[in-house]
């Protein structure tokens, strides 16, 4: 297993390269336009042919807006060049919230937790909040 931990002022990271060429990513903070650069190069950095496959676990990121997801579609897209993929696992109501509103929530892959996204279990429909529409977490 490869370790790495990076902080920023408003967003840590720490990942671990699994067995089989998962790597997941875990996220602690906002995932905002002050994180997003600093984040793409990170997440970049993770991503190579042996380890394409990559989770980000969401559950720690209080706060996300469009250039934070911005950052998440585009590792998506590395991945996929390397011949892997990004799965989301475990996000936070609030930033659930925004990748329903971003309209990108349903092109991503998002799962309830870590574990269900290492084993790719099917959707499930949950809702974010009571007034929020259903939206499909796989």
């Amino acid at each position: 297993m490869i370790y790495l931990t990076a902080h920023d002022a408003n967003l840590s990271l720490t990942a671990r390269t699994e067995h089989g060429g998962y790597v997941i990513a875990a996220l602690r903070g906002e995932l905002d336009i002050a994180s997003a650069p600093s984040l793409r190069e990170q997440l970049l950095s993770l991503l190579r042919p042996a380890a394409s496959r990559l989770i980000i676990d969401l559950s720690a990121v209080g706060y996300a807006d469009a250039s934070g997801v911005a950052v998440l579609v585009g590792s998506g897209r590395r991945a996929g060049l390397l011949g892997g993929w990004l799965r989301l696992a475990a996000p936070s109501p609030e930033v659930a919230t925004v990748l329903s509103a971003t309209g990108i929530g349903p092109h991503l892959d998002i799962f309830p937790t870590v574990q269900a996204a290492i084993t790719g279990q099917h959707p499930v429909h949950v809702r974010i909040a009571d007034s929020a529409p259903a939206v499909s977490i796989l």
